[in-house]
């Protein structure tokens, strides 16, 4: 087996190779170019430390068909019904991946862009709204707070639009930032995003009584300071609400009383079915204001209201429709191939992160250290990853651990159904547990 860095260089050369020769020679080239690589995509279960046929997983190939992303990249692909129409896989290697994301973008004759940005609190659900966007889970979710730990970027791709989704980490103050000993990332990111963007969407958790009457002071200073970036609220876990009428006390709250400059009637009919979207009254004119708030706890400046469950497909589809007819013209950014920027190796710390900071308590996940130690195809064509996980005390040795190594096995099993389901191709996962020397 060739190393990963010399199969990388050969793989760069040979696609390289590809695009000077033309489609015809191309073709001749990509089919040594795929022997070379020799990837198989078969299906197993993923358990720590080892491979093994089983249930959970059907097989890849009648699942997904053959396609890579280089594939469709060059061309190549064949049709599949099975597969989600318009979603495409990660590549598993850094090298295809890269090729992707410097490619000129095969857009249309009258391509439409628009760069998006996801705001709101910690543990708002932008994380979950961001995948159900993208069609593929490429962005870990955790109930626990700070699951996203810097910028993460994905891409829609439907006809001539483009939609860009910057999925930020929750807004937090710099206090809770010192305090918690949290990277600057956490602090500067969404800042960053904001300079960039043509639409910010916030999310609000409607099923949180303690935060849900009033946008965060952070959510307030970062609209207030790029108040000429539109906006649109989303009201999200809408599905956790017993009663569906207090949707418009809140949305009273949380936009000042004003949408789209018009001054809000409690009577005005609001519909509060899950996944509807909540067309902006007319406007009467730009400079309509609330009035008798001494502090401010909602945004005037809305331009539309969306109610949802971010779980929701359907409930989703309204909004990503709306996003996407909200693209104004101008040349794509990406290639269609590319759903995410992450490289796979940050896929998949991210997704090993998601299930430490789920299944072990308190304290205990955010003092994990991860570090991949192996990434390469194995005997049978597999992705073969191995992954160390370092921990400060011996106590946190024997949490990760479990009784008779059974949660770090689950934790192997479950990470490795995810990544199965981002690059469509087998993977076998191995997780070692370390004392942090």
């Amino acid at each position: 087996m060739a190393a990963p860095g010399r199969r990388g260089a050969a793989l760069f050369q040979a696609v390289l190779g590809v695009w000077q020769l033309g489609p015809v020679a191309g073709r001749e080239w990509a089919t040594r170019l795929t022997l070379s690589l020799g990837f198989q995509r078969k299906c197993v279960s993923c358990v720590a430390g080892a491979a093994s046929p089983g249930p959970l997983l059907a097989s890849a190939s009648r699942r997904y068909g053959q396609s890579s992303a280089l594939d469709r990249f060059l061309g190549l692909c064949q049709p599949d019904s099975s597969l989600t129409p318009g979603v495409p896989a990660v590549p598993v290697h850094k090298d295809e991946q890269d090729l992707l994301l410097v490619h000129h973008p095969d857009m249309p004759e009258n391509p439409r862009v628009l760069r998006v940005v996801l705001l709101g609190a910690p543990n708002a659900g932008k994380s979950t709204l961001s995948n159900q966007l993208l069609g593929r889970k490429v962005f870990p979710v955790s109930k626990k707070v700070h699951t996203t730990r810097c910028r993460a970027l994905g891409v829609i791709t439907e006809k001539e639009a483009q939609v860009i989704l910057l999925d930020t980490p929750g807004l937090i103050s710099p206090i809770k930032q010192k305090r918690h000993h949290l990277e600057l990332s956490l602090l500067e990111d969404p800042w960053k995003s904001m300079e960039s963007a043509d639409l910010v969407v916030v999310l609000v958790d409607v099923s949180d009584k303690w935060t849900r009457n009033q946008l965060s002071p952070q959510v307030l200073q970062c609209l207030t300071q790029f108040s000429q970036v539109p906006s649109i609220l989303v009201m999200n876990k809408v599905d956790c609400l017993k009663q569906k009428s207090v949707l418009l006390e809140l949305t009273a709250a949380l936009t000042d009383g004003v949408v789209n400059g018009k001054k809000l009637k409690m009577r005005q009919a609001f519909s509060s079915q899950l996944g509807t979207h909540c067309p902006s009254p007319a406007a009467k004119g730009p400079n309509t204001q609330s009035v008798g708030r001494p502090q401010r706890t909602g945004w005037p400046h809305f331009q539309e209201i969306f109610m949802l469950s971010a779980l929701s497909q359907e409930d989703v589809k309204t909004l990503k429709q709306y996003l996407l007819a909200q693209a104004r013209p101008g040349p794509w950014e990406f290639h269609s191939g590319v759903l995410t920027s992450q490289t796979p190796e940050e896929i998949c710390t991210n997704m090993i992160r998601e299930k430490l900071l789920e299944h072990l308590p308190q304290e205990v996940p955010y003092n994990v250290q991860q570090k991949t130690v192996v990434w390469e195809e194995g005997p049978s064509g597999e992705l073969v990853i191995v992954q160390k996980l370092l921990v400060p005390k011996e106590s946190h040795v024997r949490i990760l651990i479990g009784p008779k190594g059974h949660l770090i096995s689950q934790i192997a099993q479950e990470v490795g159904r995810d990544l199965m389901n981002i690059f469509l191709c087998d993977v076998q996962l191995r997780l070692s547990v370390k004392l942090l020397q």
